[in-house]
């Protein structure tokens, strides 16, 4: 059946070589931000900025000379994150903002905050997420990854999103939203608008319903960019959305699951760094030639195709008007 004996030390080369493959093409297909643009005077919010992706993402826009929120739950962990960014990146302007985007209260008082103390807002990046986390229900009665990485990114977005308009008029160039979803979000096959909270949920109780949750969430992101830009568009605002996949990354996000650090740790060798799952998030708030893109989704610097599912605009203004209920958003924070 083979032209060679086949033992077990063959099995184990071509497995290598497999493996060895597999490496080299991710390493070729990574995408990376080559812009050198500077971004002194302009103001970035970057959620669930103190490890990972969303370190590395401050730390690189840092270095560029913006003034940088970090917008984090643990302000212990995000002073820490601070004090090393500003160390490598020689840019005392970080600044550090409590934020539960599993509170809604916790949401508005940051937002209050930063229209209280922030004249202007040039680049939001909901970068925070969980996942693979046993379902749970917050104070605000949502499920807490739902909440987490949709619902309160959807609730920080329009309270701040006069502040972002302002800021694009008066600057006479677009602002930009950047929402960190994922590849995951090809998990979700259908959205029920009815049970976002997953109580009735075939899949609630079992091991599934994590990583299902998760992959709803995600999808979430993609339709709200879209709707949101949509909107925006509509209404001839200088604001582009768009959404990313940031790639698969060894970062502290297996914390959330033991799961999910099993298979990071297994997988470690064909992940990306945290600051090679940063480059599609700085390439979005960076580079010149996105400037008048929105409504997309990225992947490696590079606009990719979502589900399709993830493509539908009926879907997006649906699930648009469900959550405006959910966070109880008020007719004075709508601005369209």
């Amino acid at each position: 059946m083979f032209p060679f004996p086949f033992s077990f030390q063959n099995g184990v080369i071509v497995v290598l070589v497999l493996l060895l493959t597999i490496k080299l093409y991710l390493e070729i297909t990574k995408g990376v931000c080559k812009s050198t643009k500077r971004l002194d005077g302009k103001t970035i919010i970057i959620t669930g900025a103190n490890t990972g992706i969303g370190k590395e993402t401050a730390l690189d826009l840092a270095s560029r000379g913006a003034r940088i929120i970090l917008a984090c739950r643990d302000l212990k962990k995000a002073s820490i994150a601070k004090d090393d960014i500003v160390q490598k990146s020689g840019n005392c302007n970080v600044l550090v903002k409590k934020l539960d985007l599993a509170s809604l209260a916790s949401v508005r008082q940051f937002a209050e905050d930063i229209l209280k103390n922030e004249p202007e807002l040039h680049i939001l990046i909901n970068n925070a997420g969980c996942g693979g986390m046993k379902k749970q229900i917050t104070l605000d009665g949502l499920e807490n990854q739902m909440q987490s990485n949709h619902l309160g990114h959807f609730l920080l977005t329009n309270l701040l999103l006069g502040l972002m308009i302002k800021t694009a008029e008066k600057e006479q160039e677009n602002v930009r939203i950047i929402n960190v979803s994922s590849d995951a979000h090809y998990i979700c096959r259908s959205l029920n608008f009815e049970d976002l909270n997953f109580i009735h949920d075939r899949t609630a109780g079992t091991f599934l319903a994590p990583y299902k949750i998760y992959g709803t969430s995600k999808l979430c992101n993609i339709l709200f960019s879209i709707e949101l830009a949509n909107k925006l568009e509509h209404n001839g605002r200088a604001v582009t959305v768009n959404s990313l996949h940031p790639g698969a990354v060894y970062t502290e996000f297996g914390r959330f699951s033991s799961i999910f650090s099993t298979i990071m740790t297994i997988s470690m060798y064909f992940l990306k760094t945290p600051k090679e799952g940063a480059q599609t998030t700085i390439h979005l708030a960076v580079s010149d030639e996105v400037a008048n893109v929105t409504a997309q989704y990225f992947r490696d610097c590079k606009i990719a195709t979502p589900s399709k599912l993830a493509q539908d605009n009926g879907m997006a203004k649906k699930l648009w008007d469900v959550s405006e209920t959910l966070v109880r958003l008020q007719s004075h924070e709508i601005f369209f």
